[in-house]
């Protein structure tokens, strides 16, 4: 269930904070390590803080963007403070690490992790099916990149023990996958544009108030595949109606 769990670092400028997540992650049990867009490569600092911790070194995966390193992935927290402009599903760490396992049985999630100095872009966080901020002290927040995965890490691993007592059903694929969802964003965006629900020069933020609605929901893949279907229909209603004009 914990390697199914997959700690995605975004924009990582200090090799150091590489290997400390290492070591954080391995002192849990999970060994999924995700470097997306890094500034920095893992070096002898890393493998020095990382403390025995080396092989997830030696495994983590480099990709280009955010969107490929949770691509397959069914659920996506993020970390991120809370925003009185993005409005979005929020959990605590201990709910995050519950969700976390809870659907790792079914296949790969993902926790990410934003850029030492600024975290995550709204775009980026717009991505994930959650957003867990960590409750710490108002008059002192400072938080390192390691200590954060920690725990989340630590979270997650307290909810996996608890869940060997529990017999959770496997149902295969129950969530679209990442990629899958932005799929579905891109039809319905391309959809609305065509009916002129979306005013392309001026898109407001309707689709991010989407985005937001479905995250909250969290449809299943087959109500995703009902709701592209409609989306099908609606695009043929358009076409026929243009060339019927013409």
């Amino acid at each position: 269930m914990l390697s199914n769990i997959r700690v995605v670092l975004v924009g990582t400028s200090h090799p150091g904070n590489i290997g400390s997540t290492a070591r954080a992650m391995k002192t849990m049990g999970l060994s999924s390590l995700y470097l997306a867009e890094p500034k920095v490569a893992p070096d002898g600092h890393s493998v020095a803080l990382a403390a025995g911790a080396s092989d997830i070194l030696k495994h983590a995966v480099t990709v280009n963007s955010v969107e490929e390193a949770i691509a397959d992935c069914a659920m996506v927290i993020a970390t991120s403070a809370r925003s009185r402009t993005l409005d979005w599903p929020m959990l605590d760490p201990r709910e995050a690490g519950e969700k976390l396992v809870g659907s790792a049985v079914n296949g790969p999630v993902a926790i990410v992790f934003g850029r030492e100095n600024n975290g995550l872009s709204n775009e980026e966080l717009q991505k994930c099916t959650y957003h867990v901020a960590i409750p710490a002290n108002p008059e002192y927040t400072s938080l390192n990149l390691a200590q954060a995965v920690q725990i989340i890490c630590y979270e997650a691993r307290m909810a996996h023990l608890a869940s060997t007592k529990v017999d959770y059903p496997k149902v295969e694929e129950v969530y679209p996958l990442a990629k899958d969802q932005e799929n579905f964003f891109e039809h319905l965006e391309s959809t609305l544009l065509s009916t002129g629900f979306i005013v392309k020069n001026h898109p407001g933020q309707v689709m991010t108030k989407l985005r937001r609605l479905f995250s909250r929901a969290r449809i299943e893949r087959a109500e995703m595949n009902i709701l592209r279907g409609i989306l099908t229909s609606v695009d043929k209603k358009v076409v026929d109606k243009t060339s019927n004009e013409q």
